[in-house]
């Protein structure tokens, strides 16, 4: 089986959010078995790649050079870069434009639409101009959604492709995610008039990108088999739930995994300690390295930490409205991210009002994540809706229990703990409200101060979250894909 992976973005290439880390690990997974003949991922060649070159050890080499898109209404051409994905096999094609891909942020360039149409024209292209033939052609969300559009359209009579099956993941479907652009788009992707209709892209007078992949794909999956069922519903489809459940015979549910080793190496370089079961008590050498860092006082409390971006989606108002109870749990606080302004400006005045119990990190890189997760005892992530979440895995693979909102990913990875059983890794809530939060931590303080607190922390740290697991199920899908467009 030949396999292709188109992404906007790629760990260590470019990463903005979750979807870098999954297309980073993910093919380094799946190579590992028989069934896969050759695998390789192409990505947009932005800016960032080669200032990230020297900082990750990678190499670029240009391969091609003025490849036209000729499905477009554009003139312009662009070039193939070639690299390894590290710790891999895996040969990574970078499509390169300097007037699409020259900003300094992945998702910032000089039109709304233009760069992530051109990119899924782009690849289609690029396969032909390197003579591979994919049996799975595996998109990413809405910059790549229009690839199963072309292929059944523009592509449809092309022997090309004509064994090409292909594989849509839904990382995220909130409405600024979806791609809705104005329908004068059209011309430019060179896509058939009849298309914009209801039954096609057109999407309440707009073109919507990700709706005519779920629509043309063979097959499609989320991130988590409980975000897959949340999706077919008006709370959480956000308008494409008619169409999810049109598909949904054809719509699976896979759980990311997370690379347990990617922190490691930071944490070393950090002087902070690296641990499995039975190593605890690095845990604990850790932590007091990361109070002294952060200015906390050092005292026996707990620290609730917080790694995310700071949006409405991840449950910060609900954090807002009973930070103050939070504090009277007698915790310790740090949190880690960027984001909207006034979540920003919060977690700095709480930092300011609690004194060596409140660490506001506003800012994001690795590092401070990787002591944070390694340090901390209670991680929190209460979110609105979370298609799969990377950070409780993380949390729980170095010990931090996680409380979290039982939604999407969240629901299928944290199971509350039950202290007649002694089964559990972590505590939760089902309801949106600050109340149920609350009670949730006030839970974990409860058991972190009680001689429950270690069977906890270890049945977290064996959970099995590797990409392994999950690279066995993207196997299966792909087969299913394969059976679907073999009739």
């Amino acid at each position: 089986m030949r396999v292709v992976i188109a992404a906007y973005e790629v760990y260590p290439f470019a990463k903005v959010g979750g979807l870098a880390d999954v297309v980073g690990s993910l093919p380094k997974a799946l190579e590992k078995f028989d069934e896969i003949d050759e695998i390789i991922v192409i990505m947009p060649k932005h800016k960032v790649v080669e200032k990230n070159a020297e900082k990750f050890g990678y190499e670029l080499e240009r391969v091609k050079g003025g490849i036209p898109v000729s499905i477009l209404r554009s003139n312009e051409k662009f070039d193939l870069y070639l690299s390894k994905l590290p710790g891999s096999n895996v040969n990574v094609y970078f499509v390169a434009n300097d007037y699409y891909y020259s900003s300094e942020k992945v998702y910032e360039g000089p039109d709304p639409a233009e760069p992530e149409i051109f990119f899924s024209a782009a690849v289609l292209h690029a396969l032909k101009e390197l003579d591979f033939k994919p049996d799975i052609l595996h998109v990413n969300d809405w910059h790549t959604a229009l690839i199963p559009v072309y292929l059944k359209t523009v592509f449809r009579d092309d022997p090309f492709f004509e064994s090409t099956a292909t594989v849509l993941t839904l990382h995220n479907i909130g409405a600024p995610y979806q791609g809705r652009i104005d329908k004068s788009y059209m011309e430019f992707a060179g896509l058939p008039d009849y298309l914009f209709n209801i039954d096609g892209l057109e999407f309440y007078g707009q073109i919507n990108l990700l709706k005519g992949g779920i629509l043309f794909a063979d097959v499609i999956n989320t991130v988590s088999p409980t975000y897959a069922q949340e999706i077919q519903t008006e709370e959480y489809g956000n308008g494409l739930e008619g169409v999810l459940r049109v598909r949904s015979a054809d719509l699976y549910g896979i759980l990311n995994g997370i690379d347990r080793n990617m922190y490691d190496e930071l944490l070393k370089k950090a002087g902070y300690h690296t641990f499995e079961l039975g190593e605890l008590t690095k845990k604990a050498e850790n932590k007091k390295k990361l109070r002294k860092e952060f200015g906390l006082e050092d005292d026996n409390s707990p620290i609730v930490s917080m790694i995310t971006r700071l949006v409405d989606q991840k449950g910060l108002d609900l954090v807002y409205d009973v930070f103050d109870y939070m504090m009277l749990l007698g915790i310790q606080f740090v949190v880690l991210g960027t984001g909207e302004k006034k979540y920003e400006e919060m977690f700095k005045e709480m930092e300011k009002k609690y004194p060596g119990r409140v660490s506001a990190q506003i800012t994001f890189n690795n590092e401070l994540a990787a002591k944070i997760y390694a340090s901390s005892d209670i991680f929190l992530m209460p979110s609105r809706y979370e298609p799969c979440g990377l950070g409780q895995m993380f949390a729980m693979r170095y010990g931090s229990v996680p409380v979290v909102r039982y939604t999407g990913g969240l629901a299928d990875s944290v199971k509350e703990y039950d202290p007649e059983s002694g089964d559990g890794t972590g505590f939760g809530f089902k309801p949106y409200d600050s109340a149920h939060l609350l009670k949730a931590l006030a839970r974990a303080v409860y058991y972190y101060n009680s001689g429950d607190w270690k069977k906890i922390v270890e049945n977290a740290m064996n959970q099995d979250f590797t990409w392994e697991r999950s690279a066995s199920d993207y196997l299966k899908l792909y087969k299913t894909a394969l059976e679907k467009l073999r009739g």
